[in-house]
């Protein structure tokens, strides 16, 4: 399995329309995500972004459930819009606090942080969680589901 993102065409830099509107320039438009070489019997995909930054500590920026097996992209800008998103998909709480995507903010001078933005092919329809779940629980309803997963890894500072 493969994954990756368009906004990384040239660089592994993530651009700044990406950051969160509290970052320079920050529009927290949700990036745009590729995937292919899905495994037989895929039911289901799960899609994250984590910041994995020591001081970040796993920082959650974006959960995105039961996307549909015949999916292979999440386009820019459809975190928090129905018609963008897959049909029967489901956005979890970042941590952030709120639903959905939230961009990069990492603390200035804190030198480059990585963002995995990682694909999982599941061998399930669905996870049961509800829009109130959290990442950690999301992380233990995968464990036995996983069929495959892939990783891209984005850079940002400020």
């Amino acid at each position: 399995m493969r994954v990756h993102s368009p906004a990384l065409t040239n660089t592994k830099y993530l651009p700044t329309k990406y950051a969160t509107k509290q970052v320079r320039g920050g529009q927290n438009i949700s990036l745009p995500v590729k995937w292919e070489d899905v495994p037989g019997g895929t039911k289901s995909f799960v899609l994250s972004i984590i910041d994995r930054h020591p001081i970040a500590n796993n920082w959650v920026h974006w959960y995105v459930l039961n996307i549909p097996p015949s999916t292979r992209e999440i386009p820019e800008g459809a975190s928090g819009d129905t018609l963008r998103l897959p049909a029967g998909s489901m956005e979890l709480r970042n941590s952030f606090g709120g639903p959905g995507y939230g961009g990069p903010q990492p603390p200035r001078g804190s030198g480059p942080h990585e963002y995995a933005v990682t694909v999982y092919a599941l061998n399930v329809e669905s996870l049961s969680l509800g829009l109130g779940s959290t990442p950690d629980e999301c992380l233990n309803a995968l464990e036995g589901t996983v069929l495959a997963s892939a990783t891209a890894v984005g850079i940002f500072e400020q």
